[in-house]
């Protein structure tokens, strides 16, 4: 247990302005309203009378009822307005970590903490209070944790405006954003000390289940969301209008979208379009109008049919954990944390918690994709091979793609997969975590377990310097998870490959798909 917290009662860190109740402001009478818990059980409409002991008084046809503010949540104009809770943390940001993880992941820490854990909805729309008591919930209240959320652009004008001391965020922090927060003293944003991978989630475009269309392209959802495909007949499917479903401006699901599939076009939605910002909504919405498209995040699917998704090369990506982990899925993102300089124990404790080892089954759970490493076999019948043996190429780069197919069946491909800036040896920003984690799975295996490190790299140059250069990236990563990992992979036996340009994972006429194809890859030798 973290010396933050005290299950003898002595609260050293916890704010002297803390409360569990809410702070009634104003309240606004003789309107009506509707009370609504999470669970379903509670739905009741009718005129507010009062707001009065943590109860909602309502006249409805039955008489005058009185309903506890802790079961309901109240919509309506009419409804009272709160301050919001003061606690220890505070999480702004990304509804799609808000709402998608962050339950769960309170949940985890606590039980790692040996503490209980009360979460409750407060009466402000979108935000979620958790206290954590001590001695597995027998104990004291050890600290308060406040959600909130609302968009990935808001988390940054929070850090920005001391609102809030952890930021979430569906998207990578924008250079304007990262530069702004420095410029006011909030430190370099991008350090590993502030900018934390929480786990990396696909964009999933969802259809009805009744649908018979299995795949989509990037031109096909960029002629959907513009107007210019209207029927599914238009896509190979039924004689039915399709009925678009977007998302709000500003939210990072929305961004990530807009970037990917049309990137700096303008575009408007098209007429009849439904904007939404609750991707359960969404997902509810598309499973019950036969003709609607949406897209979601992985873990709100909830039921609805995912498409295969064709990138503009062709390239087929399927949205399934092996390739939202390898990030070769073409509507892909990370979900992010973001803290201040100097955060408190209180925020390192919870962010070490939630990049370790121990939070990757809660994230599991939540539905999102986390960062643990799993296995896929390389067989000859498999899509990556049928690709390598249908390549238009000469003979000199036909041989290599023989040599790598000759070699590849040997191995089966782990998750972690490094990649690099553009002509550098320098690793992304998840590089350094994946070394970690990569050096304590192969801490598990036995002795003389073969490894190959094999490198790969976009098109810009000639052939023979990209297979050179790939070649020196394996080499370089064997060296540095060498020194990271020390004796934990000592026993491990080593070999470093090049294949240069063949086999992309994405498309050579963007950077984002260049960047996807300068990798270095891990083999793991098959028993």
């Amino acid at each position: 247990m973290h010396t933050y917290f005290n299950t003898r009662g002595k609260h050293a860190l916890r704010m002297a302005a803390l409360t569990t109740s809410l702070l009634l402001s104003s309240v606004a009478f003789a309107g009506e309203v509707v009370l609504k818990s999470a669970d379903g059980t509670v739905d009741l409409k009718g005129e507010l009378v009062e707001y009065k002991d943590d109860n909602y008084v309502i006249r409805t046809a039955l008489g005058e009822l009185a309903i506890s503010s802790s079961r309901v949540r109240c919509e309506g104009a009419s409804c009272p307005t709160f301050d919001t809770v003061a606690t220890d943390v505070h999480f702004y940001g990304s509804e799609a970590v808000a709402l998608g993880v962050m339950p769960l992941l309170l949940s985890g820490y606590a039980a790692n903490e040996g503490a209980g854990i009360e979460i409750a909805e407060t009466q402000n729309e979108g935000e979620t209070l958790a206290k954590l008591i001590g001695d597995n919930g027998y104990g004291d209240e050890l600290g308060s944790f406040l959600v909130t959320a609302t968009s990935s652009k808001d988390a940054f004008d929070a850090l920005l405006n001391d609102d809030t001391a952890v930021g979430m965020s569906s998207r990578r922090i924008t250079p304007a954003e990262a530069r702004a927060l420095r410029a006011a003293g909030k430190g370099n944003m991008i350090s590993i000390d502030q900018e934390h991978i929480l786990a990396v989630d696909s964009l999933v475009i969802i259809v009805n289940p009744d649908n018979g269309v299995e795949t989509v392209s990037i031109d096909d959802l960029k002629g959907i969301y513009s107007g210019a495909i209207t029927n599914w007949s238009q896509l190979g499917g039924a004689d039915l209008p399709i009925q678009v479903v977007s998302r709000a401006e500003g939210t990072g699901t929305y961004e990530v979208f807009q970037n990917r599939v049309f990137g700096k076009d303008a575009h408007s939605a098209p007429e009849g379009a439904i904007v939404e910002n609750d991707s359960n909504k969404v997902a509810a919405f598309v499973n019950e109008n036969p003709g609607a498209i949406g897209y979601v995040g992985y873990a709100f699917k909830r039921g609805a049919k995912p498409l295969n998704l064709v990138n503009e090369c062709g390239i087929t990506s399927t949205p399934d954990p092996f390739s939202a982990k390898t990030e070769e899925y073409a509507l892909q993102r990370r979900l992010y944390l973001y803290n201040a300089q100097n955060p408190g124990a209180e925020v390192k404790d919870f962010i070490e918690y939630a990049t370790s080892d121990a939070a990757d089954g809660v994230i599991a759970k939540a539905g999102f994709i986390d960062l643990g490493i799993i296995s896929r076999e390389q067989a000859l019948d498999s899509p990556r091979a049928a690709s390598l043996l249908n390549a238009d190429v000469d003979a000199f780069e036909g041989n290599v793609i023989r040599e790598m197919l000759a070699e590849m069946t040997k191995y089966d491909r782990l998750s972690t997969t490094f990649r690099f800036n553009l002509g550098s040896s320098q690793l992304d920003e998840r590089g350094i975590e994946d070394m970690n984690r990569l050096a304590s799975y192969l801490a598990t295996q036995p002795k003389g377990t073969r490894v190959e490190m094999v490198g790969f790299t976009d098109n810009v140059g000639s052939f023979e310097a990209n297979k050179k250069l790939s070649l020196g990236r394996a080499q370089q990563v064997i060296a540095k998870l060498q020194k990271i990992g020390g004796d934990r992979v000592a026993h491990i036996e080593f070999k470093a490959s090049g294949f240069g340009e063949i086999s992309p994972t994405g498309c050579n006429n963007s950077e984002a798909g260049r960047g996807a194809n300068r990798r270095v890859e891990v083999w793991l030798a098959k028993n």
